[in-house]
Parts: C-alpha cells; sequence; structure tokens
C-alpha cells in the first residue's frame, strides 16, 4: 500500500514538470484518463469482466464520471499552481467530508470519537497550508479543495448507488467519462496544449504511466490486505513532499512538516476508527 501511494505521488510530481513545461492542465487530464481507460478496458477484457452497466444505473455512474472529470482537473490545477504535496493534503480531506456527508445525510449515525481527528486533521493543515499565505496558494488550495469536494460526492456515489457495480467496470467507466469528456470540451474551448520541450514530454509520459501502476497494484492489493492497511494509502502526500524536495527543489518549513504529518496522521485515524 505504501507502494501504490508512493506511485499515486509520482503521478502528481511528474504532472507538476510537464506543467512547468508547457503542457497544460486539460492536456494532462486528457491523457491519463485516457490511458487508464484504455488499459482498465484490457485487463478487463482479459479477467472476463463483463462490460455492461444495468440501464438504472447508467445516470448514476455517468454522473459520477463528470464529478471524476471535475476532481482531476481541479487537482491538477492545483498542483500547476501550488507545492503538489501540499494540494495532496488539501485533497485528502475528502474523507472527512465524506463522514460529514453520511451524518448529514442521515446515513450514518454521528460518532463523537470522529471528532478529535477531524479537529487534528483541520489544525494540521492549517499549519502545512501556512494560514496566512495568500495569493496564488490561495487559488490553488482553492482548486485542491474543490477537487476534494467532488470526490466526497463520488464516494458516496461508490458506497450507496453505485456499490452493485464491480469496482474494476465502475472506475473504467467513470475514467472513461473522464477522457471524452475532458477531450472533447477542452479542445473546442482551445485548452490543449503540448509540452514544449523533451522534459515536458517525460513527465506527461511518465505521468499516465505511474497512473496507471497506481491504479493496477490497488486492484491486485485491496483484496489481500486487512482493511485497517487501506489506511497506509494516506501516505501519499508524505512521499510526494520527500520526492519534490530534490527533484522539484521544493521545501518546506519544520512547521509546515508538523502539520502535513499531523494531517495524514489524523486521517489515516479516522479511517482506522471507522473500520
Amino acid at each position: 500500500m505504501l507502494g501504490v501511494a508512493s506511485a499515486f505521488a509520482s503521478n502528481h510530481l511528474c504532472a507538476r514538470i510537464a506543467f512547468d513545461h508547457g503542457a497544460s492542465v486539460a492536456t494532462a487530464v486528457s491523457v491519463r484518463a485516457t490511458f487508464t481507460a484504455l488499459l482498465l478496458l484490457v485487463m478487463m477484457r482479459l479477467q472476463g469482466v463483463r462490460i455492461a452497466i444495468p440501464r438504472e444505473l447508467r445516470g448514476r455512474t455517468l454522473l459520477a464520471g463528470v464529478l471524476i472529470a471535475t476532481q482531476s482537473y481541479a487537482l491538477y490545477s492545483a498542483v500547476a499552481i501550488i507545492p503538489p504535496a501540499l494540494a495532496l493534503l488539501v485533497f485528502q480531506t475528502s474523507p472527512m467530508l465524506y463522514v460529514l456527508l453520511t451524518w448529514a445525510l442521515g446515513k450514518e449515525t454521528p460518532r463523537w470519537s470522529a471528532i478529535p481527528p477531524m479537529i487534528l486533521a483541520l489544525v494540521g493543515l492549517a499549519l502545512a497550508l501556512d494560514v496566512r499565505a495568500a495569493g496564488n496558494m490561495a487559488v490553488g488550495v482553492a482548486w485542491a479543495f474543490a477537487s476534494g469536494l467532488s470526490m466526497t460526492v463520488v464516494y458516496y456515489l461508490n458506497a450507496n448507488a453505485l456499490k452493485s457495480l464491480d469496482g474494476r467496470l465502475r472506475t473504467f467507466a467513470m475514467t472513461a467519462v473522464t477522457a471524452v469528456l475532458v477531450v472533447v470540451v477542452a479542445t473546442a474551448a482551445g485548452a490543449q496544449a503540448l509540452p514544449r520541450d523533451g522534459l515536458g514530454w517525460g513527465g506527461l509520459a511518465l505521468l499516465a504511466v505511474f497512473y496507471c501502476i497506481a491504479m493496477m497494484s490497488l486492484f491486485y492489493v485491496l483484496p489481500r490486505v486487512p482493511s485497517t492497511v487501506t489506511a497506509a494509502l494516506n501516505f501519499e502526500p508524505i512521499a510526494l513532499l520527500v520526492l519534490a524536495w530534490p527533484i522539484l527543489g521544493h521545501t518546506v518549513t519544520p512547521v509546515q512538516l508538523v502539520g502535513a504529518v499531523m494531517t495524514v496522521g489524523a486521517i489515516a485515524w479516522l479511517g482506522v476508527a471507522k473500520k
């Protein structure tokens, strides 16, 4: 699971390299979603998974795909503006938002035991982001939070409206919708932009490679580990902090590092406590 989290982190690292060398957010999302959808399609064909979505679930699946497209574009927009690890930290609050959503909609009874990790996560996030920061940081944080909100609704749909669908088919359908939607809309709007040099092309290619590796590994690992171990996926922002230091030259203060660890630990605590 730590390896999967590191692969997801590497995808965002490579995305930032592609952005810094001319690629647009729309192009990065288009490439990642297209390659992932094609790989999932091949995997399902090899595994004999029936590619058919019941009529009554098609509208909900389409909605989930639109939300994933929004989530992907918003998160990559944040990664393009602020340090990727900080963007991921804001996005990682989506499990906490999901818990609040289930409480608000009456799907779960509020648990007092969930309050301390939520408070700890918010305190850690404030330290990691440095609440005094403004300008581009504020814009990047807004994009990352929008991504987290979109993913919160996807979590809810997956746990309720789309629970009966095979996880591989569900992921393929949402990713395929994302690919088609972003390619068509971004191309029509003139938002596609290719990298201007070899380093940018390398980043664009590797972001798709690392994301596909992470997704395929996740499908293999999840059935083979206890549910509590999935909290290790929250290691992704920490892995990205470590990778971004020597590769991108991004540094954080000791206080920000403490805040990052607090946030990741609190979200993992919330997930383990729920299970």
